[in-house]
């Protein structure tokens, strides 16, 4: 059990991220346990994967990572690009909210898509007992609509932590916060800042819908 108070500050060296990453992974968002905004209130996209497989490599631990995601465009993205802040998504503290937004305050038009901070896990998920290896991911970003059905790129840019059972519910949503802050500082340092503008987040043509 982690221990919100000795968790660290950011996650990944600050020059920038070191191998394995970036790892890379994509598929079409689809519908997952229906419980991130039901039961945590914080909402998750998921990706189907095939088998243990995470970006071709078969040996990435199981545990909460932090990135870059690239959406397909959609009504969502149009509505709420990443340049708008809003006072409605309460996982992050406002001065990194805006820390983040600045960074896509000059993204191009939004045809081809639009690039979001994200944080996600990769496992089982003990304290729910999954009997299948899931990637969830959770944008840090308040949507109008969901987007079900969009094409999603993922940039995995560190490693937060191993994936953990818990003794209660509000325990998994104390650390699940931290993870979202911790992903928000990391992202923020210059080195991972600028990875928001790989090509490949916004390439869309041609994508399966299992992650690869």
């Amino acid at each position: 059990m982690s221990n919100q108070g000795d968790r660290p500050q950011t996650a990944g060296p600050d020059d920038g991220p070191q191998p394995p990453f970036p790892l890379k992974l994509d598929g079409k968002v689809i519908k997952g346990f229906g419980r991130g905004s039901s039961e945590l209130g914080i909402p998750t996209a998921n990706i189907p994967i095939s088998g243990l497989s995470v970006g071709g490599h078969e040996d990435v631990d199981s545990g909460v990572y932090y990135g870059w995601a690239g959406l397909s465009p959609s009504k969502a993205t149009h509505q709420r690009p990443p340049h708008a802040q809003s006072d409605k998504y309460s996982h992050l503290s406002s001065g990194l909210q805006e820390t983040l937004s600045g960074i896509a305050k000059d993204d191009a038009e939004l045809e081809k898509g639009a690039v979001y901070p994200m944080c996600m896990s990769i496992g089982w998920n003990p304290f729910y007992k999954n009997t299948v290896r899931s990637v969830e991911v959770h944008i840090m970003h308040h949507f109008e609509t969901d987007f079900y059905g969009s094409h999603m790129n993922l940039s995995i840019l560190g490693f937060i932590r191993k994936e953990l059972d818990y003794v209660s519910k509000e325990k998994l949503i104390e650390d699940i916060k931290t993870d979202i802050e911790v992903s928000g500082r990391s992202l923020a340092r210059e080195p991972y800042a600028k990875l928001r503008r790989d090509p490949y987040l916004l390439e869309f043509e041609g994508k399966g819908e299992v992650a690869s």
